[in-house]
């Protein structure tokens, strides 16, 4: 009988692409992968990795293997699921995945309520961009991701995941206290064409959205946390968009004036579905909602 913890590492290997990204997932050294692939090789009678280059690839009986394994893996998932749903109790860990605003404006609620309600259910929470958790919640390694989108620029969303809408996102303009534009109480798109921007990096989504929205628009300074943002546009280096989930009040020198029409992203909810009969997946979800 083929060992279920040996398929889980030769998955881990085929989803990642490498031993070392196996290591990462399964939380155990690149030996310990090396050891279990050649008991499962023994297992099965078959080469199921072989080198290439400074890596690995799967032979054409892996590839099968690591297909059906998910295959497996999933159904396994759903067993447990069963067994939980059954027993009713909201206990075991937890991992939720959420990008960085959501990280901090929501979820710090979220777990706390959750401890505070369920004392033998331990969540974790890991900072990640909807480019990494969704990937990493098909393989397993997180049991739900909070993640971004735009109407104009859709997730796409595995069909093994569930989608829960939780909120829609504001945006607001962030100006120097001195700009022309501080003492409005609203301001058009269309008005900001010729300003300098204080934005995130590129490939980020909302500078995407920047950049698709105002064509030529001109950057100026780039960063991920807000608060270097704001810190910049208080320094009358320019001006930034910034969202309301998880503001903080701006430094001294800024001014936050609507735009019209609201730059507004969507904040939603993923998860396995062959885990959404799960008490501990059903009670974070149930939460989430109740403070989106």
């Amino acid at each position: 009988m083929l060992n279920l913890e040996r398929l889980r590492v030769l998955h881990a290997i085929w989803t990642t692409g490498s031993v070392a990204g196996a290591a990462r997932t399964l939380h155990v050294t690149t030996s310990a992968i090396s050891q279990q692939i050649a008991r499962l090789e023994r297992e099965v009678g078959q080469l199921l990795v072989e080198r290439q280059g400074r890596g690995v690839r799967l032979t054409g009986a892996g590839e099968v293997l690591a297909r059906e394994a998910g295959d497996l893996l999933n159904h396994v998932e759903r067993v447990e699921t069963r067994l939980d749903r059954h027993r009713g109790a909201v206990t075991g860990p937890m991992t939720v995945a959420a990008f960085a605003t959501a990280a901090r404006g929501l979820l710090p609620g979220v777990l706390r309520s959750l401890r505070s309600r369920y004392p033998d259910l331990t969540v974790s929470l890991s900072e990640q961009e909807p480019h990494e958790s969704i990937p990493a919640l098909v393989r397993g390694d997180v049991d739900l991701a909070v993640v971004q989108d735009w109407a104009e620029d859709v997730l796409a969303v595995p069909a093994t995941l569930v989608r829960l809408p939780l909120l829609d996102d504001v945006f607001d303009l962030a100006v120097p206290d001195d700009h022309p534009l501080a003492a409005r109480e609203r301001v058009a798109v269309c008005e900001l064409a010729g300003e300098e921007w204080i934005t995130w990096s590129q490939g980020q989504i909302c500078h995407d959205w920047l950049v698709r929205t105002l064509a030529g628009v001109r950057v100026a300074h780039t960063a991920s946390e807000h608060s270097t943002q704001l810190a910049l546009v208080a320094a009358g280096l320019g001006v930034a968009v910034i969202p309301r989930l998880g503001r903080e009040s701006g430094p001294g020198g800024v001014r936050f004036v609507a735009i019209d029409p609201p730059p507004t992203r969507r904040v939603f909810a993923l998860w396995r579905e062959s885990a959404s009969a799960r008490p501990a997946v059903s009670a974070v979800v149930d939460r989430l909602r109740e403070c989106g």
